[in-house]
């Protein structure tokens, strides 16, 4: 059973049940147990910035399926909730994103774990902090270090 830590999110719609209706679809799809979940945060859009502002969240799950079978089921929860992919970074009903996949590294086309954009993103490492404070990401720091680094930096320098 590997441990994996998800990210979610939604600007589309009921964004909050959303990302609830997915959680429970990707346990079903998965055969994954939900160990906990973050809080629901609202961040501003990235990329593309002409659209709604996202809710997010990380969850943290179980599952015995391999790397590219919980993506696949991923992938398919997006497509059962409507998710269509016209706009890079665009609006979505629902993203589901494999952070991290117990200790494993994978790099092949349509799968990257860790996930590559994660150090960079505060929907993504402030709800990870929040779970899983202690949790050693790539670079060698926790969660809680990660996400205090980016937030000092995105503040930028004290005056």
């Amino acid at each position: 059973m590997a441990t994996v830590y998800i990210a979610l999110g939604s600007n589309m719609g009921d964004r909050k049940m959303n990302i609830h209706k997915a959680l429970r679809k990707f346990a079903e799809c998965s055969m994954a147990r939900v160990k906990k979940v973050s809080s629901l945060i609202e961040t501003k859009p990235e990329g593309f910035l002409d659209q709604s502002d996202f809710i997010n969240a990380v969850a943290e799950i179980e599952t015995e399926l391999p790397p590219e079978g919980l993506l696949a089921a991923a992938l398919d929860v997006e497509s059962w909730m409507g998710r269509k992919r016209t706009i890079h970074w665009g609006p979505r009903v629902i993203d589901i994103d494999i952070l991290l996949y117990g200790e494993i590294s994978i790099d092949k086309p349509g799968l990257t774990i860790p996930h590559p954009a994660m150090m960079r993103r505060r929907f993504v490492l402030e709800p990870l902090a929040e779970i899983a404070p202690d949790l050693v990401l790539p670079g060698g720091v926790t969660a809680r270090e990660a996400a205090e680094r980016l937030a000092g930096a995105q503040e930028g320098p004290s005056r």
